[in-house]
């Protein structure tokens, strides 16, 4: 299950995001979103468990708890909507 992780504090690494949901289990991937120009936490990532009932219990868990100073807001990523974004086209 992909799990959409926000809230996050500037300061929050890959690491530490995975090192709060390994006690809900495996974590095959965890990744703070990064400005691509400063480097820093754009305030949310995501969290990929393999397994829905440890994926399940790491959202109870961890959705509203405090870390590093921030309240995390933990759900299921939805997919992406299709489309290519903005602009108008003028063809």
């Amino acid at each position: 299950m992909n799990i959409y992780v926000g809230n996050l504090s500037k300061d929050m690494k890959d690491v530490s995001l995975r090192e709060a949901f390994v006690a809900y289990g495996e974590v095959t991937s965890a990744s703070v979103i990064t400005d691509k120009y400063s480097g820093e936490s754009r305030g949310f990532g995501f969290v990929q468990m393999p397994k829905n009932d440890e994926a399940l219990k790491a959202i109870a868990g961890l959705n509203g708890k405090s870390i590093q100073g921030r309240n995390l807001k933990v759900n299921e990523a939805r997919a992406r909507e299709g489309g290519f974004g903005g602009g108008n086209s003028r063809f």
